[in-house]
């Protein structure tokens, strides 16, 4: 033996070793399959046409014939070769896993159960829809079958509750997908086994095993759009499937209705383009696919209907079941729909700007007059627009319950100011809308005033200014322990553009994201707080920490703050995340060394960016309006931590700057509270909402 081998044979030993300790029962359950397999033949022979099938193959047909143990018999046996071995695999991904993270004895509880439920409850709904003589009822009450993969997909569904964000979803909508399609279109006796054991060790799975997160619903703005999208690609490929691969399913034989090959094109061709949209979020790609899929089922209920009133025979099968599909996906982007607020951008119409993009002049407006340090957040695509007419002024908007939330101050000229503010309000009441200022400076808020306006502070902006930062003395020991702990564990600090980044870099920067965001109570917030598509613009830099091996610790996204004429006097903070398992004091790193880098290339100031609804001690004020903002922050803060964020800036002795919230009239505050929850959580449900308010007594 040479040295090399000798070297990697204890390794292999060691590996074996756990795996063997980790998953004894997947391994122990494959060995019984396998010498089964040898001694009945089934490895290299059917075993369907074996005279003993019977007495160990599971179904309806073996419970009424008194077969009580084959329901168990016929788990360890698979029906062709090829099934063996495609099972055999599938059982040892899945359940090798799932005892991995669950352990032993809980994995074969979930196998066992679920194996039996499908089983059961399989063969059970066979047997009482049989006199009805529908066709696959029938088919089924006869058939015999055995296999393990229910308990593997059991498996899945049980361990999918351990995981964070974003696999957790996903995980789970493969499954749904997989289950649903193939029952659907497919039809089979383990089909409808899968359906029950899906069915029954989702929510069991979720009240047994989840830790760190709870519930079915995606978290952020992204999964729902990545859902909602490839909700559509999948009816594209069903058609596609159903097209090429006939089968008598659940509703009846698939190849007498199937369409045209050219119409079967057609719809892919058209429900792609509508799922690239909804990928980018767009309202109008919400709007076509709800209608369209609203549409189908609705025909498909009619026509239905129609043919059991005239006693009409009619198949239908794909009609029906593409019907059922989307239903599902009409039910997930109308559940989803805060989701989908990216307004078409249409050329400006009219004035100075007519026929000029307005995300083009948006930006070179603000790189013109400058802005405050959250201007750039005007730039973001879920923002609408309100332009002068000489071309010189805009000012960003979304509109919620009959109000416009203007954000942050108006971009244009300051001597214009006062004007920009009244032409604007002039627009919203012509529309009958109830306009407000939002996240304005102080500059701003004084000049509202002499409008008639009314202000309350609602946060504040921290701001660190560069020219003298060093991080000497006392008060700088935290952030000099971070950097002197990040050197010495091999974290480096990356100052990058995030859409230039190699893939394996930006799916670890989304997960890490994706999984903060699942820790939430609430949904992720939005409006004033970007994520990883706002980073992804190629003007705004993104801090990584990175160790030797690759791994991305933490991130932080830098917005560009512009003085007159176009030059970058400072960055303002956005995303702010850090891997749960990583280096503990990340944050503190990247933004130090954020601020040595900006503060080299010549930058004025850093803005840690302002909490909503935090504030420095002794800024509470005394008006109805300062202790709502008291009591929603102390409802908030368990679920976001905006308080204790702030605080955590104030490691960084940042001077502080206030932010207001402008209105007209008291009288406008209900509605602009709705407006602005809306706008922060388009995606909380009535249920999330009450629970924050119910946190506030």
């Amino acid at each position: 033996m040479n040295d090399n081998a000798a070297a990697t044979e204890p390794g292999a030993l060691a590996v074996a070793g756990t795996v063997l300790r980790r998953v004894p029962f997947t391994i122990a359950f494959l060995v019984l399959v396998a010498v089964l397999g040898v001694a009945t033949g089934g490895l290299w022979r059917r075993l369907d046409a074996r005279s003993w099938f019977p007495d160990i193959a599971y179904g309806w047909l073996a419970l009424t014939e008194g077969r009580w143990w084959t329901p168990l018999s016929g788990w360890f046996f698979g029906l062709t070769p090829f099934q063996y071995l495609v099972m055999a695999l599938f059982f040892a991904l899945a359940v090798g896993w799932t005892e991995w993270r669950l352990g032993t004895a809980r994995t074969a509880l979930v196998c066992v159960s679920g194996h039996l439920i499908g089983v059961l409850g399989a063969s059970v709904t066979v047997g009482l829809l049989a006199p009805t003589h529908l066709g696959w009822a029938d088919r089924l009450a006869e058939a015999r079958d055995v296999g393990f993969t229910t308990a593997a997909i059991a498996a899945l569904a049980a361990v999918s509750a351990t995981l964070r964000s974003p696999w957790r979803l996903r995980v789970r909508a493969v499954l749904v997908a997989h289950v649903s399609i193939t029952f659907l279109f497919e039809s089979t006796f383990a089909d409808l086994m899968h359906v029950f054991a899906v069915a029954a060790w989702f929510p069991l799975g979720e009240k047994l095993f989840s830790r760190t997160e709870h519930g079915f619903w995606p978290r952020t703005r992204r999964e729902v759009r990545m859902l909602g999208s490839i909700g559509l690609l999948l009816i594209a490929a069903v058609s596609v499937l159903v097209y090429f691969f006939p089968a008598d399913s659940l509703l009846g034989p698939t190849e007498n209705d199937r369409g045209s090959l050219w119409s079967t094109i057609l719809t892919v061709v058209v429900i792609a383009a509508i799922a690239d949209q909804l990928r980018k979020g767009r309202r109008w790609a919400w709007w076509v696919a709800v209608a369209y899929g609203t549409l189908h089922v609705v025909l498909t209920l009619i026509t239905l209907g129609v043919a059991i009133g005239v006693d009409y025979e009619t198949t239908g099968a794909v009609t029906v079941g593409t019907a059922l599909l989307w239903a599902g996906e009409v039910a997930l982007l109308y559940g989803g729909r805060g989701a989908f607020r990216v307004p078409a951008r249409r050329k400006i119409t009219d004035g100075a700007l007519s026929d000029a993009d307005p995300g083009t002049a948006v930006r070179a407006l603000l790189a013109r007059y400058g802005g405050s340090t959250m201007s750039w957040m005007t730039t973001w695509p879920e923002n609408k627009y309100w332009f002068a007419a000489d071309g010189e002024r805009f000012v960003a908007y979304q509109r919620h319950a009959s109000t416009v939330i203007a954000l942050t101050d108006p971009v244009g000229p300051p001597d214009l100011l006062p004007d920009t503010i009244a032409r604007f309000t002039d627009r919203c009441e012509s529309d009958g809308l109830v306009p407000c200022l939002f996240s304005t400076t102080a500059t701003v808020a004084d000049l509202a005033g002499e409008l008639g306006w009314r202000s309350v502070q609602i946060a504040e902006d921290t701001i660190v200014d560069l020219a003298q930062l060093e991080f000497k003395g006392k008060a700088w020991q935290d952030i000099r322990s971070a950097i002197n702990k990040a050197n010495k564990e091999g974290i480096e600090f990356r100052m990058v553009h995030l859409a230039e980044e190699p893939f394996a870099v930006l799916a670890q920067v989304r997960a890490i994201s994706e999984e903060w965001v699942g820790e939430k109570g609430l949904p992720e917030m939005g409006f004033t707080l970007g994520g990883v598509e706002e980073a992804l613009d190629p003007a705004v830099r993104v801090g990584l920490a990175i160790d030797a091996g690759g791994s991305v610790h933490g991130v932080t996204s830098w917005l560009p703050v512009y003085a007159p004429g176009g030059e970058i006097r400072g960055w303002t903070l956005d995303v702010m995340r850090r891997r749960p398992d990583g280096f503990r004091p990340v944050v503190e790193f990247l933004i130090a060394s954020a601020c040595r880098t900006f503060k080299e290339e010549g930058a004025e100031i850093v803005s840690l960016s302002g909490a909503p609804l935090a504030r420095s001690a002794g800024a509470d004020g005394t008006e109805p309006i300062d202790r709502l903002l008291e009591g929603l922050g102390a409802a908030m803060e368990p679920y976001y931590g905006f308080r204790s964020l702030h605080a955590f800036k104030a490691k960084f002795l940042p001077r502080h700057e206030p932010v207001f919230l402008c209105y007209r009239d008291e009288a406008d505050l209900p509605r602009i509270g709705i407006a602005l929850t809306k706008a922060y959580l388009p995606e909380a449900s009535a249920k999330d909402l009450m629970a924050l308010g119910a946190s506030t007594h």
